[in-house]
């Protein structure tokens, strides 16, 4: 939301107000309310012992852009947790420096912190998380019931959690096994010892029938409150990510700095061309590192992978079926080259309007170096004079980008000219070849108007400026661009993941790092494990508050349309969890990459500290510093409305601040200098 700048006679603070949100997301527990007439910050302090528990409540921070201070237990230099600490005084008002606080267990610090911290909290009303700790009295649960690995468990959110900020979550939530053969959490199940403690998660506890016991709950005693979490957790699985969001709205009672989403944007790439294919007998791809050519007994396997008209109907009741739209990422050449009566292009053209579409090039060149394959891998051809790497020219790379947008227009097909993604990400540095940009391609995109330039999130994960464009990393699928069977993809996976000894490539043996090699797959095992595993991938980085877009080809919607499974095997496993109040996103090029720039100018500006939030009797002020202006996220119930000021200075009740999601109200605000305003207040 970008804010009206009031006339000059009205200038003064830049101010945010929201009514204070216990009674929202404290109504699971004897609520105790942040205390009026002080200033909380709203900043939250989280000390650290450096266990993954911590870690992953501060990579949930980082993700919604939650400002906070860390402690670091292991410093001999650490702040001492103190009353002068924890509180201060601005004209003569009381300062709670921190909203909420997160300790890896609740008997962390020495004694007389843990009295000051105790103290603090009861006299401001700061919630308190303890990390990952065991079932005992001490944290008012008995002791446990059952304890030991949780993997593969379901847990679920119980009517109070919904109520307690887990209210976007649907139902089971699936705890992690990615391995069988490797303990991955460890839990205490236990029950309440008095009805102090209200669990907001849980899980069934083995061998006790119709007993559920808590994961996380919520702990009210001596006039304070602690979240209880008692199975261990780290930031990389997939049910912390699902459950960590709940941790920071139950710790803020859903008033904060910070912006949470869930997105998911999936690229076909090579539209209207064939892909090659995969050579099952040869391990290769025909047409690129294979070729009938050279070896005769290649070619009744050369014939490409393309797209036929069924697959787009499929792909239209695909589509209308999930409420997404896939980024039809097209080369017009392909369609060129069909003729004019191809079947494809005609039906792709009838249904143009249903389809959401992206250039790609007109013809998929390589925009980078002119490339010499002479050797294995190809490398830059050079001028044989100088010695300078020749480069494809800008005249080259604009046509490639105009021819392909003229061909849109012509064929009334709507599209935004500033996105683009190039063949092969090609243009854009690519080790070992080409450590740097090709220089022609910034002065292309300026040429063309583009703004925003795919990258491979697996080579370039960090937007960064190319030109007058700003890169939008994608993640790649696993689902290769040379495959259109089961069989195919299989073949592919084998070769990859298993070792030479297993008829496979050794490519897992070489880079033991980032591989690890597998027992060969057999096209049976397509739906048993690579489907699954794929779909938990993809998940992992859906809820992870990640607008990146994946990738994948058009040769993996037709034949055997082996990426429809994958995709719907990751929307159940969405769908399964989420309420309908959290919905998933389907953001194009241009919104993502806003996204990406909105939260890494954010986290900057929480780096230098530009930004002053404090609440203070159930009103948020939030000061710009300096510096420029700054777009701020904010985080406050549903119900909270944007209230205007009179010249008299009366508040008027207007419209709902921000958009609803997840059963809160959130959006950004522009900041633009001392004096900006924007007033909110919760209904009721």
């Amino acid at each position: 939301m970008t804010l009206r700048t009031p006339s000059r006679r009205l200038r003064r603070t830049a101010t945010i107000a929201v009514l204070a949100a216990g009674s929202v997301l404290g109504a699971a527990t004897p609520a105790v309310a942040y205390a009026n007439s002080v200033h909380v910050n709203l900043r939250m302090l989280v000390v650290t012992d450096g266990r993954p528990n911590v870690s992953a409540i501060t990579a949930q921070l980082d993700r919604e852009g939650v400002p906070y201070d860390l402690v670091d237990m292991s410093r001999a230099d650490r702040p001492v947790l103190t009353t002068a600490f924890l509180e201060g005084s601005s004209g003569g008002v009381p300062v709670a420096r921190y909203q909420a606080v997160v300790l890896p267990h609740e008997s962390a610090l020495p004694p007389d912190e843990l009295a000051a911290l105790a103290a603090y909290e009861q006299q401001y009303g700061i919630r308190q998380a303890d990390a990952y700790t065991w079932a005992n009295p001490g944290v008012g649960l008995n002791f446990a019931a059952w304890t030991g690995t949780v993997d593969g468990m379901t847990a679920t959110v119980a009517p109070a959690g919904i109520t307690a900020g887990f209210g976007y979550l649907n139902g089971p939530i699936p705890l992690d096994d990615v391995d069988p053969a490797v303990a991955e959490s460890f839990g205490y199940l236990a029950t309440p010892a008095s009805a102090a403690f209200t669990p907001l998660v849980t899980a069934p506890v083995p061998d006790h029938p119709g007993t559920a016991g808590s994961l996380l709950g919520a702990y009210a005693h001596d006039g304070r409150e602690e979240l209880v979490v008692t199975v261990s957790m780290n930031q990389n699985q997939t049910h912390t990510k699902v459950l960590a969001h709940g941790i920071v709205e139950w710790l803020t009672r859903g008033v904060h700095l910070g912006f949470w989403r869930n997105w998911f944007s999936l690229h076909i790439d090579d539209v209207f061309l064939p892909d090659d294919r995969w050579h099952t007998g040869a391990n290769c791809t025909v047409g690129d590192n294979c070729n009938p050519q050279r070896d005769p007994s290649i070619e009744p396997y050369a014939t490409p992978i393309r797209m036929v008209p069924a697959d787009v109907d499929a792909l239209l009741a695909w589509q209308r079926a999930n409420g997404l739209k896939l980024d039809m990422t097209f080369n017009a050449e392909g369609s060129v080259d069909a003729g004019g009566a191809d079947p494809l292009s005609a039906k792709l053209l009838a249904n143009r309007a249903e389809l959401r579409w992206l250039n790609h090039t007109y013809g998929h060149a390589y925009l980078g170096c002119v490339q010499d394959f002479g050797t294995v891998p190809w490398h830059c051809a050079t001028d044989p004079t100088t010695g300078a790497i020749r480069w494809v020219s800008r005249a080259d790379i604009r046509a490639q980008i105009s021819q392909n947008t003229q061909w849109a227009s012509a064929h009334s097909i709507s599209l935004d000219p500033r996105e683009l993604v190039t063949g092969e990400h090609s243009g854009l540095r690519t080790l070992p070849q080409m450590p740097v940009d090709n220089p022609n391609l910034g002065p292309a995109l300026s040429d063309t108007g583009v703004r925003f330039i795919a990258a491979d999130n697996s080579r370039d994960p960090a937007p960064r400026a190319v030109g007058p464009a700003l890169t939008v990393p994608r993640y790649p699928m696993n689902i290769y661009y040379n495959v259109g069977t089961v069989a195919e993809e299989v073949d592919e996976y084998n070769w990859i993941y298993t070792s030479t000894a297993d008829g496979g490539g050794g490519i897992c043996e070489a880079n033991p790092a980032t591989s690890t090699c597998i027992a060969p797959l057999t096209p049976a095992d397509f739906a048993g494990y690579l489907v699954p595993l794929e779909a938990r991938i993809a998940l992992g980085h859906v809820v992870s508050d990640d607008p990146r877009p994946h990738y994948a080809h058009q040769s993996n919607i037709t034949e055997d349309r082996v990426l429809y499974p994958v995709l719907d095997a990751m929307l159940a496993g969405y769908r399964s969890r989420y309420a309908a109040n959290t919905p998933l996103l389907n953001p194009r090029m241009a919104e993502i990459s806003a996204q990406l720039r909105r939260a890494d100018a954010w986290r900057a500006a929480v780096a230098a500290k530009r930004v002053d939030a404090y609440l203070r009797d159930g009103r948020i002020t939030v000061v710009n510093k300096g510096g420029g202006a700054v777009e701020v996220p904010i985080t406050a119930p549903a119900g909270t409305r944007v209230v205007t000021l009179s010249l008299l200075g009366i508040e008027l009740l207007g419209k709902e601040y921000g958009e609803a999601y997840g059963g809160s109200r959130s959006g950004w605000s522009t900041l633009a200098f001392t004096g900006t305003q924007l007033l909110l207040r919760a209904a009721g």
